[in-house]
This record gives structure tokens, sequence and C-alpha cells, in this order.
């Protein structure tokens, strides 16, 4: 079947489902939705009612970010613990789709994004999200609790392989940091159902209150400060050098630390994962930027990215001592 022929035939297999569940009421078409980075997602109405469609990409395998149906399981297990769209409906037969309740909210990363929201209603919400990224990690969701655990060597190898295939020049002080991070791999916590990119550009909101967490692409069961150590990542433009904008009032680190523990005490070793979360983002930054020039996928405005991922580089080895 043709790659036309298979996104006609996922469309009919939503009209079809839209059609018994709103009968007599107008299909809409499927309409993608921009800034997705895994499978495809689209918007469908059925009258007044809107829904979001996953779909595994037509000729892919549904394995890694491809995986839909991996995501809606997640979805699903954690509904009625941390705000999450409903899944309403899942499709196995290929290509594997699910659908979800359209949940209306902004998704803006402050430090990062162009916009022109309040400093403090940039505040509360990234305080506000720092509570539910606490509600995760102590979701059981059990209906999950067959999924290998990554334990903090794991994490390291995942992210060592992405940082050693970028080239060295694009990556200064790189090998050393890797180097710093094994050598002193701390002890893993009891492993957590985790999100992966964790942020304020990844949660739906309304005013200020998260309403939803999405791009659940990545989600594992494994240490807690993973999680933890990349969100307050995002709390300081100085962080993301031309890339970063100054926001006065964001919480410090200590500051949205402090509302994801609320009482509890600090967990350790936690300058150890705030320096992972920095080799993460400078291997991401490295591995698009190699892509770009390498020609297999080209956006100049990765040509932004190296006084990033310097600085990344430069601070988790300030951090390790």
């Amino acid at each position: 079947m043709s790659t036309l022929a298979e996104t006609a035939e996922l469309a009919g297999r939503v009209r079809e489902w839209l059609a018994a569940l709103h009968p007599g009421q107008p299909l809409g078409a499927l309409e993608t939705l921009p800034g997705g980075h895994s499978g495809l997602t689209y918007s469908v109405t059925a009258g007044p009612t809107a829904y979001v469609v996953k779909a595994v990409p037509p000729g892919q395998r549904p394995v890694g970010r491809n995986d839909v149906l991996r995501q809606a399981r997640a979805l699903r297990a954690l509904a009625g613990a941390v705000p999450v769209p409903d899944v309403l409906a899942l499709d196995e037969r290929e290509p594997a789709w699910f659908a979800m309740e359209f949940v209306s909210g902004e998704a803006i990363e402050p430090v990062l994004d162009d916009h022109l929201l309040d400093p403090g209603l940039c505040r509360t919400r990234m305080l506000a999200l720092a509570g539910v990224l606490s509600r995760l990690h102590r979701t059981g969701a059990p209906d999950l609790e067959g999924a290998a655990p990554l334990d903090p060597a794991a994490e390291l190898d995942r992210w060592s392989r992405t940082m050693r295939a970028v080239p060295d020049e694009l990556r200064p002080g790189g090998a050393e940091l890797l180097d710093r991070l094994a050598a002193h791999i701390p002890a893993g916590l009891p492993p957590v159902l985790t999100h992966g990119d964790f942020r304020l550009g990844n949660a739906l909101c309304v005013g200020e209150t998260p309403v939803a967490v999405i791009d659940w692409e990545i989600w594992e069961f494994g240490d807690p400060r993973t999680d933890l150590g990349w969100s307050l990542l995002f709390t300081d433009h100085h962080n993301f050098p031309r890339l970063g904008r100054e926001i006065p009032g964001l919480p410090t680190e200590d500051e949205l630390l402090a509302a994801y523990l609320d009482g509890r005490p600090a967990p350790p070793a936690l300058d150890w994962f705030r320096a992972l979360a920095r080799t993460k983002m400078a291997a991401i930054m490295g591995h698009n930027l190699r892509r770009h020039r390498e020609g297999k996928h080209h956006d100049p405005d990765q040509e932004r990215l190296p006084p990033t991922i310097a600085a990344m580089i430069r601070t988790a080895r300030d951090i390790l001592g």
C-alpha cells in the first residue's frame, strides 16, 4: 500500500470511529498539527467537538518515538493522577493510532519561546508545574510496571553514545565531561514513571494552571532525578547563550526544587543529575547541528547552537567541581 493510500485508509478509520460516536454530525478532515517530532499528530472535529489523533507514520515501524500505543498506555495509566489528556480510542491495526481529547491551553517555554506572557504568570506556572512533577513521581502507574527501568548508569550510557556521535569540534570538553560523569555515577533511587522532557513547553496551561502534560513519547521507568535535573535547566536564560531570553522573576533552581520537594528532604547526588541534564542537552543540540551541517536536515537556525552547546558542557563540568 502506498503512503498516500495508507494515509487515506487511516483517515477513513478515524472517520468511522467519529461517525459512530457522533451520529449525524459533520466530520472534519484530519489536519496536521505542527510542532511534533514523533509519529504523526492531527486534529479532527466532529460537529463542535475536537480531538487529537496520533498515528504511526505510514510505512514506518511502531518503535521508539513512533510507538504511539506506548504513549496511549502511559496516558491511560496516569489519568486522574496528573493532568493528561483523556485517551478515547485506540486502534492497534497498522498503521496504529489513538485519539484523545483536544485540550485547549498555551504550551510556552518562557526562556526559549517568543511570547508576551507576564513574567509573574510564567513564574506561577513553573512553580505549579513543579508540583505536578512531584505528583508524577509518586504515581505507581501499575498498568505499566512491566517496563524495564533505567538506572543512572543506563541514562549516562544513552546520552554518552549520542554525545560521542557528535564531531569533537562541536562538543568542546565533551569527552572529559563524560569521563567525569562515568567516574562518579551515583546509586539509583527506586524507579518511578518519568516523562523524559518535563518542562513548561510540554504542558498546556490555562491562566496559572497546568491543565495537561503532553508529549509522552520518551517516558520511562527511571530515576526521578533525571526529570528533576532536566526541568531545572529552564529557569535561567544564561544556560542558553544566543537562544535564551531574560524573564525577570522566574524561580531559581532552589525555588523550583523547593516547590517539587514540598517539605521533603532533597534527594542525594542531585548535582550529578544537573550535570547529566546539561550533557543531554548538549548531545541533542550537537546531534541536530551535525545533521544540519551534513545536509540531512537543512535548518540554518541550528547554527545558533554552538555557544549553548559549549555553555552546557562548561557548566556541567563546573557543577561536578
